[in-house]
């Protein structure tokens, strides 16, 4: 019998492979934004603050959001979204890195939005992202599904416009650090008819 993989809700438990595949989804710029913690002695690691943060029940990206992947009985992969809602307009940017995150995300407001989606490495090539991605566009029931990625990110773009996505805006793309690879957020949406 051959593996194949399954979704289900994620639950609180679930919350340190959470963020760590929030992390890998977002190539550590979740690990970044959570050090902010360590670095006002609130954690003691910036994955201690991602684990309280997907913990958490009243925010947007957390554990309530997510769905998991399993493969052969492992956790593999997961991808969070949410319906966007006028409140991303109010969001104060807690660093000049987010702001244009937020002001991509005010553009498709109304939409379900695709806060993460990450497989682990060695369940790469399994069919899991898309088979996350599919759950997602069903979970829309018909709006508009949005993401932001990354403009290198060949494979993940690739993936998107395989399954309908076109680019909708782009945004510069803050450095976090003074030797970061320079890119642009690409802001991709999938209008359902």
């Amino acid at each position: 019998m051959t593996a194949s993989v399954y979704l289900r809700a994620a639950e609180r438990r679930d919350a340190a492979d959470l963020a760590i595949l929030v992390d890998i989804a977002s190539h550590g710029f979740a690990t970044w934004l959570w050090h902010g913690a360590v670095m006002r002695g609130l954690k003691d690691t910036a994955m201690e603050q991602g684990r309280s943060r997907i913990r958490m029940d009243g925010e947007p990206g957390a554990w309530k959001d997510a769905t998991l992947a399993e493969w052969d009985g492992e956790i593999a992969g997961v991808s969070i979204g949410y319906e966007l809602d006028r409140s991303v307009r109010d969001i104060a940017a807690p660093h000049p890195a987010i702001r244009p995150l937020l002001d991509l995300q005010a553009e498709v407001i109304g939409s379900r939005f695709i806060d993460s989606l990450g497989v682990y490495r060695h369940h790469r090539g399994k069919g899991i992202g898309r088979a996350l991605l599919a759950h997602e566009i069903d979970r829309a029931q018909g709006r508009q599904v949005s993401l932001i990625t990354e403009s290198h990110n060949d494979t993940a773009l690739a993936l998107y416009a395989a399954n309908g996505f076109a680019e909708k805006a782009r945004l510069e793309a803050v450095p976090l650090f003074e030797d970061s690879k320079r890119h642009e957020w690409v802001l991709l949406a999938r209008n359902m008819t």
